[in-house]
């Protein structure tokens, strides 16, 4: 897959190797864990893994600045980085935590890849160090920095770039239809019923993968109900999945797929191989609701459709609903942590402190990436399409809520078991009804 490894990379893979598959080995082998504070931390020299991609030089980059910083002196430590390969990663994090050689602070994705770590202690709760640091409070967009919690604590500080997901389209075909984005649901299925009497299907779905759907049900749960009903369930009661908000969402699933907006074949066709991007890309498909790596993938793919015809619009809001139409769903960043039982814990917060630099986030815009910092917006000149920066940063920097996919959100096992109802709710195979009782019955 070469590039698409990246999670620096704007790809396909860092949204599903890195997303919900994640999580895999994390939640086994915690309750025996004896962590002792930390590999390599004698010498006041603190371990970090990260996880080891191209965008790796960021990071190295970062710890190199800190350990000649008077920060790193005054605290008494340095920064020692351990790039560990993308595929051994959550393993190799999983043992490591239960051993004496685990790191002091590690790369991670919030939500549920951290939960295990959270209940069996072993992480330092950063709430209160935030809120009395201005650099770490004042450091980093606000819905970002909440997208990693935990019941509404903060365990984690944001390192790499924002993945919200967004609504693509193609503005050949809108051109040659005299559409324009639809800004609320009415108008989308507006453009819906245009596009299919002229023969051309509304959205590319890359169905076969699941993960593409979950996109859809985060969006209209949102915006029907706020990001307060998925919090329920993130937060482990099951029966959040009976809030009104979760039906409607489906009730409105089944209608697109019945009235055509996804195609006939949408279940045999996949994001991984590119189909759905081709589909998209050769005009067969009008639109395509995918997280932000889309760009960079037609880049790859069509570079002259990325380059000329691609245009990109928030998700429409929905008439009657209470949620807020500047909401986004997707992958907010990855995170650092720290150990509970780092050896020098004014280090560890001090190296935190540098994520939110003006350095750390011009070494990601160089890198493609859109930061997540409150001092990136001065920055996004310099990226490879500064205008598609912009939008994607003012989406995050204004929306009151950025919700977490809801896979990575569950760990690995819930969300594996949320993804079959989800393929059966799109392939007709349940109804939306069964659908909210069967997730309701997710252990």
């Amino acid at each position: 897959m070469g590039s698409h490894t990246s999670i620096g990379g704007r790809s396909f893979s860092r949204r599903w190797v890195l997303g919900a598959g994640a999580t895999t080995l994390l939640t086994t082998g915690l309750s025996a864990c004896g962590s002792s504070g930390g590999s390599g931390s004698g010498g006041g020299t603190l371990t970090a893994f990260v996880y080891g991609d191209d965008a790796v030089k960021v990071q190295q980059a970062a710890v190199d600045r800190f350990n000649k910083s008077a920060a790193a002196k005054k605290a008494g430590g340095t920064i020692k980085l351990e790039r560990i390969p993308g595929s051994d990663y959550s393993p190799k994090l999983r043992t490591a935590m239960g051993s004496p050689g685990a790191p002091d602070v590690f790369f991670n994705w919030g939500g549920g890849s951290i939960k295990p770590y959270v209940e069996a202690g072993k992480l330092i709760d950063l709430t209160d160090i935030i809120e009395n640091d201005e650099v770490l409070k004042k450091g980093f967009l606000p819905s970002v920095l909440a997208a990693g919690d935990l019941k509404g604590r903060h365990y984690g500080v944001p390192m790499r770039g924002m993945q919200p997901v967004i609504l693509f389209y193609n503005k050949s075909v809108f051109a040659e239809h005299k559409l324009t984005p639809p800004t609320t649901w009415d108008q989308l299925l507006d453009i819906n019923a245009k596009l299919k009497r002229a023969g051309v299907t509304p959205f590319a779905l890359g169905g076969s993968d699941i993960w593409p759907e979950l996109m859809w049900l985060e969006y209209l749960v949102d915006r029907l109900g706020g990001p307060e009903v998925f919090r329920r369930i993130q937060d482990g009661d099951a029966e959040g999945w009976g809030d009104p908000a979760v039906l409607k969402a489906a009730e409105m699933v089944r209608d697109l797929v019945d009235d055509g907006a996804f195609g006939s074949k949408f279940t045999s066709v996949s994001y991984v191989n590119g189909g759905a991007p081709a589909v998209f890309a050769k005009g067969k498909a009008a639109m395509h609701l995918m997280g932000s790596w889309e760009y960079s993938t037609q880049l790859g793919k069509f570079p002259d459709f990325a380059k000329k015809d691609l245009g990109w619009a928030p998700f429409p809001k929905i008439e009657g609903g209470t949620g807020d139409a500047r909401n986004v769903v997707g992958n907010p960043t990855n995170y650092w942590s720290v150990n509970a039982r780092v050896s020098n814990k004014d280090a560890a917060i001090a190296f935190l402190k540098e994520s939110a630099s003006r350095e750390y986030a011009r070494d990601l815009v160089a890198n493609g990436d859109v930061p997540t910092t409150s001092n990136a917006a001065l920055l996004l000149g310099d990226a490879p399409n500064p205008e598609y920066a912009r939008f994607q940063y003012q989406m995050v920097e204004e929306a009151p809520a950025f919700t977490l996919s809801w896979d990575q959100a569950l760990g690995d096992e819930l969300g594996t078991k949320m993804h079959t109802e989800i393929s059966k709710l799109f392939a007709g195979k349940s109804s939306p009804s069964r659908f909210v009782a069967a997730c309701k019955g997710l252990k």
